[in-house]
């Protein structure tokens, strides 16, 4: 199994990123996804999940994200994405992504995120 994050990168304040995590060597579409984040410090924390493909109306949202960031999947891709709008410095961090079926989890690389004032 191999998950991979990318599309992080440095930005200013009101910016816009597209996160993507791509797996392979699972049935991808069984697994619920988790994006996560960890600033410098800190622990880390769920940013936003969407259910496998029986459920993916099931999204969760951080409070502190809900209204800029959207995630979806794109299933035929194994891919599932972050949408992150209207960034904050705040929002610097590691993002992770982890995928999860039944007892099984798995996380992949981090991507760097940061956001300048």
């Amino acid at each position: 199994v191999q998950l991979q994050a990318s599309g992080g990168g440095f930005l200013h304040t009101g910016g816009s990123l597209r996160l993507s995590c791509t797996a392979s060597g699972i049935t991808f579409s069984a697994y619920g996804v988790g994006w996560y984040r960890q600033a410098p410090g800190k622990q880390r924390e769920l940013v936003a999940s969407v259910g496998n493909r029986f459920n993916t109306d099931n999204t969760i949202y951080a409070d502190s994200v809900k209204g800029r960031f959207t995630i979806s999947r794109d299933n035929a891709k194994n891919v599932v994405y972050l949408q992150m709008n209207s960034l904050k410095p705040e929002d610097t961090a590691v993002y992770y992504c982890k995928v999860v079926s039944g007892g099984y989890a798995r996380w992949g690389q981090g991507t760097l995120v940061t956001v300048s004032s």
